[in-house]
């Protein structure tokens, strides 16, 4: 599978042009990715010099991606830019960024031709929702309370 990753915001925090703390488990899920043999294009609105400092940024964490902003290396990159992918991974998308378990998730079932991605996210927003009524009963009550 060919999949586009944006760096700010995905893989950092949003710190534009500074780059933010490390989102957890991004690095690590997008090398295992890599590991099964997943395509990685690095898609963000860096360029030039902001460009190769996220690159660097990856490089020096083990993470090569095989293009940046264009479907292949050699690509003279056009305007606009559009790419050929199976998915893309960013923090823009409908609902924000899912946890980074959640997207490997979706990945996975997606290649094995298994529940689809909206199907996985709408458990992961089940679940939240479910998390968030699983509230100590004392903070419950006072909720009730307050709400009178």
């Amino acid at each position: 599978m060919i999949i586009a990753v944006d760096f700010d915001g995905t893989i950092v925090e949003h710190k534009y042009p500074k780059i933010g703390k490390p989102i957890p488990f991004a690095i690590e899920t997008l090398l295992q990715l890599q590991k099964e043999n997943h395509q990685l294009i690095l898609w963000t609105v860096r360029e030039g010099q902001l460009l190769q400092d996220a690159i660097d940024y990856c490089a020096e964490r083990g993470l090569y991606f095989y293009a940046a902003n264009a479907n292949y290396p050699e690509e003279a990159v056009p305007s606009p830019r559009k790419l050929n992918v199976d998915m893309f991974i960013d923090d823009r998308n409908i609902g924000g960024l899912p946890d980074w378990g959640v997207i490997y998730k979706a990945v996975q079932a997606t290649v094995e031709g298994g529940d689809s991605f909206q199907t996985i996210m709408s458990a992961q927003e089940t679940q939240q929702e479910k998390n968030r009524r699983k509230k100590n009963i004392f903070l419950r009550i006072g909720e009730a309370w307050d709400a009178k």
